[in-house]
C-alpha cells in the first residue's frame, strides 16, 4: 500500500483498515543488541535461543527417598547415598537402592523413587522395608534429562517481551547475554496556545497539559527511550521545524491535539510538507481525528493523536501501542478481548466502534461482567483512573441492552 493525501487521507477508515494500513506501511523491524541478561527485562528478543544443554541435564529425583530399580523385593539393601550435585558412580544391582536428595541425578541401573513416608529404614542394618508396595509404579517420582527442553530446541521464541519467567529460564540454560531489539526512540510534544505544564500558572483560559505524562508512561511501560519536546504553540513554523527535527533522531513522532479540522489546526498541514499524510480520520469513539504518516527522508512513523486526554490514551491502545511492539518483534501480539455480561444499557452507534470505559467482575458463578464508569466524554480522564477496561463496541452494532453480551479490553502491563 502506497501513502497519499488522497488515496487514503481523505476517506474515513474504519478501525480494521487503519489497522492494517499501519501493519503494511511500517513492517521493519529496529536493529538489535546484546545485553547481559540481568538487563534484558521487559526486552523483546531479537532471534529465537536454542537450549545449548538438555533441561533438566540428568534424570533425576523429583523428591527426597531411595533410588532402586523397580519392581523389586519388599526390602532393599541401601549402598549409599547421592545429594543433589553429587553422582553415585556404581551401578545399582538386583535389590540395591540410594538414599537420595530431590534434584539428585539417578544412579545406573535406577528407574524409580520411593519417598520417605512409604519407608522403614533400619539405619544399623542398612535396609529398606517398603509399604504398600502395590502402590509403587515403577518411574515415579523421577524427572527424566530433557523432560522440560531437549538440547538443540527452541527455548524462547524471537519476538517474546522476556518477562521474570523468562529470565529465569534462560538463566536455566546457563545463558547470560541475549540479542534484543533496540528500544525505540519516540518524540513526543503537544500543541497548542491553551496548553500549559504542571506547575506554571494557568491561564484563565487555559488547560493543564495531561497528555504528555500519560504518553511518557505509555512509552515507558512499553519499554520506549522518550524525547519530551514538550508544548509548541499553534504556530506552524514552530511545528514543522519540531517534526523536521524530531524526525532526525528518533524512531516515532507523536504529538497531541491539532489534528482536527479547526482553523488553529497545523498539523495536518505541516506533516503535508515534510511528510506524507497516510490517514486521519478513523469512525471511532473517542479518537475519531488521528493522524497518521511518514516524515523526512527516513520516513520516521508519525501518529497526530487528538487533544482530549481520553482520546488520547485510546488511540494510543489502539494504534499506536500495535505499531511500536512491530518495531520491537513482536509480530504476533494481539490486544486480549474477553466476552462479558452487559451490566447496565450503553448508548453506541452502528458504523463506528465506540470504546467506554469500563470495570470487570466476576460473579459468584465466575461469569465476566462489565460496566461503564459513567459518563463517557473524551475529556473525563478520571474515567480512564476508575477503569480496569476498555468496552470495545462493534461498528455493526448499535445502542447495548442490559443482559447482552459485549467484548472488553482489559487494562494490562501499560495501564
Amino acid at each position: 500500500m502506497t501513502l497519499s493525501c488522497f488515496a487514503l487521507g481523505e476517506r474515513m477508515l474504519d478501525v480494521d483498515e487503519a489497522l492494517t494500513s499501519l501493519s503494511e506501511l511500517v513492517a521493519a523491524r529496529l536493529p538489535a543488541e546484546r545485553l547481559p541478561l540481568t538487563a534484558a527485562a521487559r526486552r523483546v528478543l531479537a532471534k529465537e535461543c536454542i537450549s545449548p544443554i538438555d533441561v533438566p541435564q540428568n534424570t533425576n529425583a523429583a523428591m527426597d527417598g531411595i533410588a532402586l530399580a523397580w519392581p523389586a523385593p519388599t526390602r532393599v539393601t541401601l549402598v549409599g547415598e547421592v545429594l543433589a550435585g553429587h553422582r553415585f558412580e556404581s551401578p545399582l544391582g538386583y535389590a540395591e537402592a540410594v538414599s537420595i536428595t530431590t534434584g539428585a541425578p539417578l544412579p545406573e541401573g535406577a528407574d524409580t523413587v520411593i519417598m520417605h513416608e512409604q519407608l522403614d529404614i533400619d539405619v544399623r542394618s542398612r535396609l529398606a522395608r517398603i509399604h504398600q508396595p502395590q502402590r509403587v509404579s515403577r518411574g515415579q517420582n523421577v524427572r527424566h534429562a530433557g523432560e522440560d527442553i531437549v538440547r538443540g530446541s527452541c527455548a524462547v521464541a524471537a519476538g517474546t517481551r522476556l518477562r521474570p519467567q523468562h529470565l529465569g529460564l534462560l538463566a536455566s540454560l546457563g545463558v547470560d547475554s541475549i540479542e534484543v531489539v533496540r528500544r525505540p526512540r519516540v518524540a513526543i510534544f503537544s500543541t497548542g496556545d491553551e496548553v500549559t505544564s504542571p506547575g506554571e500558572a494557568l491561564g484563565a483560559a487555559g488547560v493543564y497539559d495531561a497528555n504528555r505524562y500519560s504518553l511518557r508512561g505509555l512509552l515507558e511501560a512499553l519499554g520506549c527511550e522518550v524525547d519530551d519536546l514538550g508544548i509548541l504553540a499553534d504556530r506552524p513554523e514552530a511545528i514543522r521545524d519540531a517534526l523536521t527535527g524530531a524526525a532526525t533522531r528518533a524512531d516515532m513522532v507523536i504529538t497531541s491535539g491539532g489534528v482536527s479540522s479547526g482553523q488553529a489546526d497545523w498539523i495536518k498541514p505541516a506533516l503535508s510538507s515534510i511528510g506524507r499524510l497516510g490517514f486521519w480520520r478513523i469512525a471511532m469513539r473517542p479518537g475519531r481525528p488521528l493522524a497518521f504518516g511518514m516524515l523526512g527522508e527516513n520516513e520516521v512513523p508519525f501518529f497526530g493523536l487528538p487533544g482530549n486526554p481520553v482520546a488520547v490514551m485510546v488511540t494510543f491502545l489502539q494504534f499506536v501501542q500495535p505499531l511500536l511492539r512491530r518495531l520491537q518483534g513482536e509480530y504476533a501480539w494481539q490486544p486480549t478481548r474477553w466476552s462479558a455480561i452487559a451490566d447496565e444499557a450503553m448508548r453506541s452507534r452502528s458504523g463506528r466502534v465506540d470504546f467506554h470505559r469500563g470495570v470487570y467482575r466476576i460473579d459468584a458463578t465466575g461469569q465476566l461482567h462489565v460496566r461503564t464508569t459513567g459518563h463517557q466524554g473524551s475529556g473525563i480522564l478520571s474515567s480512564m483512573a476508575a477503569a480496569n477496561c476498555l468496552i470495545e463496541i462493534e461498528a455493526s452494532r448499535g445502542d447495548i441492552g442490559e443482559g447482552e453480551t459485549v467484548l472488553l479490553q482489559p487494562f494490562g502491563e501499560l495501564t
